[in-house]
C-alpha cells in the first residue's frame, strides 16, 4: 500500500511539473513578444477595443480560436472567431489586402512571385519585421512540396504591414497591429492559427470568371479547394484536411 502511494505521489509530481512547465512556456511566449516596442504598442492601442468587439459577438476574449480566410482576387482577409468549446465560427472583421503580386493560382516554385493557395497555419511571429509586424504562413505544406515544379518550392510567405509585397499578404501597419494581437492571443494559449488562402470567393459568379479566364490545370486545382470553402460557407466550421501521395486534398469532418 505504501509502495502504491509513493507511485501515486510520484506520478502527481510529474504531471504537476509537466503542466507547470507547459503553462510557463505558453505564458512566456506573449511575455517575450511584449518586450518588443511594436508589439507593446499594438497591445496598448488595439487590445482594449478588440476585446470589446469580441465581447459584442458573444465570444470570450480570453479563450477563443481564430480562423483566417484570404481571397486573392477580392483582396480580402476575413477573421473568424469562436469560443474554444464551440463548433462554429462568427465573422469578426474583414481586412483589405492592400497590395498583391502574381496571378491567381498556386505557388509552385521559389521566386515565382506567387501568393500560395491552400490550407495553412501561422507558424512564426516576427516582432522585428522590416514590414512593421509579420506572421509567417506555413507554406509549403505537404501538397505544395509534392506538386512543386522546381527543386525548391520557396517559402517566407508572410502576412505583414507596410502595404508592399512580393508574394505575401500585406496590409496597413494599423491593421496588422490588430491581426497580430488577435493571433498572438491564440498562439499564447498554444492553439493553432488556421489560414486558408483561396483564389477568390468561390461564388457562382466568380467560378464563371475563373472558368472563362484560366487554364484547365488551375481549374482542377481550384476544384480541390472548393469543398472546404463550401463546407465553411454552410456550417461556419472547418474540416480536417488530408493530402494523398499525389498531393491532392481530401477532407473529413
Amino acid at each position: 500500500m505504501l509502495f502504491k502511494n509513493v507511485i501515486h505521489i510520484g506520478l502527481l509530481v510529474v504531471l504537476t511539473t509537466c503542466f507547470s512547465v507547459a503553462q510557463v512556456k505558453t505564458s512566456t511566449f506573449k511575455a517575450a513578444q511584449l518586450k518588443y516596442s511594436k508589439v507593446k504598442d499594438a497591445y496598448d492601442n488595439k487590445w482594449t477595443t478588440l476585446k470589446e468587439g469580441i465581447k459584442a459577438i458573444s465570444i470570450n476574449s480570453e479563450n477563443y480560436d481564430i480562423y483566417i480566410r484570404a481571397f486573392k482576387h477580392d483582396k480580402k482577409l476575413e477573421v473568424w472567431l469562436k469560443n474554444t468549446d464551440a463548433t462554429s465560427y462568427k465573422l469578426f472583421k474583414t481586412y483589405e489586402i492592400c497590395a498583391s503580386s502574381g496571378d491567381l493560382g498556386p505557388k509552385r516554385k521559389e521566386g515565382d512571385g506567387q501568393v500560395p493557395e491552400g490550407f495553412y497555419t501561422v507558424d512564426l511571429f516576427n516582432p522585428t519585421s522590416n514590414y512593421y509586424l509579420s506572421m509567417r504562413v506555413s507554406y509549403p505544406n505537404t501538397s505544395d512540396v509534392i506538386l512543386k515544379t522546381s527543386k525548391n518550392a520557396g517559402g517566407a510567405i508572410m502576412i505583414h504591414g507596410n502595404c508592399v509585397t512580393i508574394g505575401c499578404l500585406p496590409m496597413t501597419d494599423d491593421k496588422i497591429k490588430e491581426l497580430y494581437v488577435l493571433c498572438l492571443e491564440v498562439k499564447n494559449r498554444n492553439r493553432i492559427v488556421k489560414v486558408d488562402i483561396f483564389p477568390a470567393k468561390m461564388t457562382t459568379e466568380n467560378i464563371k470568371f475563373l472558368e472563362a479566364n484560366y487554364s484547365k490545370d488551375k481549374l482542377n486545382f481550384w476544384n480541390s479547394l472548393k469543398p472546404a470553402y463550401d463546407y465553411f460557407e454552410k456550417n461556419h466550421s472547418t474540416r480536417k484536411m488530408l493530402t494523398d501521395a499525389k498531393g491532392h486534398y481530401s477532407f473529413k469532418d
